[in-house]
């Protein structure tokens, strides 16, 4: 059990240059849809009480004072979990997307990997093998 009874990650932020090109990313690649529609910033993009907030990065406040230099870390991806079906059909269809799409074996999962329109790198995970 986690020491504050976290059950879930609520939401991933991510800083991108056209929110509206980004939000149809993933409403159209993954399937995701708008969580708060009365929210303008940021638009909460997700599924199965998960979510992708999506700020443009121009207007995102940093979490720092201003101050202090923003810390010198990255998110390397985003990994959501399907199940084998979902694999399977991710992996069919989203070959015929325009951006690349890589498969990896881990040994105990499967993922695909490919990039939104930001660049942020973006993987779907199976352990169902």
């Amino acid at each position: 059990m986690s020491r504050f009874n976290i059950s879930a990650l609520d939401h991933v932020a991510i800083g991108v240059a056209d929110v509206e090109r980004s939000r149809a990313f993933y409403a159209r690649v993954l399937g995701f849809e708008r969580m708060i529609p009365e929210w303008d910033v940021p638009v909460l993009m997700g599924t199965n009480g998960m979510g992708l907030a999506i700020f443009d990065r121009e207007l995102h406040p940093s979490p720092t004072p201003d101050d202090t230099p923003a810390p010198a870390v990255r998110i390397m991806h985003i990994a959501f979990r399907v199940d084998r079906s979902g694999f399977d059909l991710a992996h069919r269809e989203l070959a015929g997307e325009e951006f690349p799409l890589t498969f990896t074996d881990h040994g105990v999962s499967h993922s695909l990997y490919f990039r939104d329109p930001d660049g942020h790198l973006i993987e779907l995970t199976t352990y169902e093998l």
